[in-house]
C-alpha cells in the first residue's frame, strides 16, 4: 500500500475570486477531493490518504519538516506499507525533499510532488502528477533512491533537483535522473523537537556587514553565506564574520552561482574557522547545517558531514 500525506500547495489550490485569475489560493481543497480528480489511480494499487498540513509552501517552516517527518517515519511504521508520497507545494518543495532525504532511512520510496497550476484551472497539472508519483513509489526500481521528485512526467533525486523556474510546467530540473539517485539517510536516527535557527545572508554589491551581527543577536547558530562567484567574501563583511565565529556561530560559504565552493579556494576557510557548501545551494546548504548542529555536531565533525553532503 502506499501512503499519501498531503500538506497543501498549489495542487490543491483555487483561483482567488477576489483577484480573478491572476492569483490563487494555494492549500484549499481537501486531499481527498485532490485523489477524487485523478482518473485512473484506483488502478495503481492500493492507496491511503491523510491530511496533516494546509499550507502555501512560502509558508513551510522548520517546524512542519519535522511534522512532515513524523508522519512519513509513522508511515514506514504501518504494515503493509511499501512506500510514502507527499503532495507538496512548489516554492519549498526541494528543501523538504532534501530535509527528508538527509533524516529517513534508505528502502521505502518516498516520492514529492505538487503543481504548477492551482486544482481548479482547466488544464491542472497536478492529477498526471499525482498519478505519476504514486505510480513511482509503488515500482521496486525506487526502493533504495532516497527522496524522489516528480514533477511533469520528470522524476529527479533529492540531492540535485531544484526549482529553475518561477513559472511552466517544466519548472524543475536536475543533473541527475533519478535512477542514478542514492539514499542517504545520514541523520535518520535525529528525533530532534526542533531545529537551530540557520540565516541565509546574500552576497550582493554594497551588501552591508550589519545584516551578520543582526542574525547572530536574533540567535542564528548558523550562517550560510550566498556569496558572488566562487564564494568572495566581501572585504567589509570580515571584522563581523569574524566577531560571529568566536561567538560560536557556524558559517558555511556558498555561492548564489551554481558549482563547488572548494575549501580554501578564494578564501582562508582553515584559518577563519570557516565551512565551504561544496556543490550545495544554499538553501540545501543550510538545512544540512541545520541537522549536523541538531546532531551536536562541531569543528570537524561538521566540516566532514558538510562536505559529504556537497558532493
Amino acid at each position: 500500500m502506499i501512503h499519501l500525506l498531503a500538506t497543501g500547495g498549489t495542487i490543491a489550490g483555487e483561483i482567488d475570486p477576489e483577484a480573478g485569475h491572476g492569483r490563487y489560493r494555494a492549500g484549499v481543497r481537501p486531499v481527498e477531493a485532490l485523489l477524487a480528480a485523478v482518473p485512473g489511480l484506483a488502478d495503481a494499487g492500493p492507496l491511503s490518504a491523510r491530511q496533516i498540513l494546509a499550507l502555501d509552501s512560502k509558508d513551510m517552516a522548520p517546524a512542519d519538516w519535522l511534522a512532515i517527518l513524523a508522519a512519513t517515519r509513522a508511515s514506514f511504521a504501518e504494515p503493509g506499507c511499501d512506500g510514502v508520497v507527499i503532495l507538496h507545494g512548489t516554492d519549498t518543495l526541494e528543501e523538504t525533499a532534501w530535509f527528508l532525504h538527509l533524516t529517513l532511512p534508505a528502502g521505502k520510496p518516498v516520492v514529492l510532488t505538487g503543481a504548477m497550476r492551482p486544482a481548479d484551472h482547466p488544464a491542472a497539472d497536478g492529477p498526471a502528477n499525482l498519478l505519476a508519483a504514486v505510480r513511482l513509489a509503488a515500482r521496486p526500481e525506487a526502493r533504495g533512491k532516497g527522496v524522489l521528485v516528480v514533477m511533469n512526467g520528470m522524476a529527479f533525486g533529492a540531492r540535485r533537483v531544484v526549482k529553475a523556474r518561477c513559472s511552466g510546467l517544466d519548472a524543475f530540473e536536475s543533473t541527475e535522473p533519478w535512477q542514478a539517485a542514492r539514499a542517504d539517510g545520514r541523520f535518520a536516527g535525529l528525533a530532534p523537537d526542533a531545529l537551530p535557527r540557520v540565516d541565509i545572508l546574500p552576497g550582493y554589491a554594497g551588501a552591508p556587514a550589519d545584516l551578520i551581527a543582526a542574525s547572530v543577536a536574533t540567535g542564528a547558530r548558523g550562517l550560510v553565506l550566498a556569496l558572488c562567484g566562487h564564494g568572495s567574501v566581501p572585504s567589509a563583511w570580515l571584522p563581523a564574520l569574524r566577531a560571529a565565529h568566536r561567538q560560536g556561530v557556524a558559517i558555511v560559504r556558498g555561492s548564489r552561482a551554481s558549482g563547488r565552493v572548494e575549501p580554501d579556494a578564494n578564501a582562508d576557510d582553515s584559518g577563519e574557522g570557516w565551512l565551504t557548501a561544496g556543490d550545495l545551494p544554499p538553501p540545501k546548504a543550510r538545512i544540512a547545517l541545520m541537522l549536523g548542529l541538531a546532531a551536536g555536531l562541531s569543528g570537524d565533525g561538521l566540516r566532514a558531514a558538510l562536505l559529504d553532503c556537497g558532493g
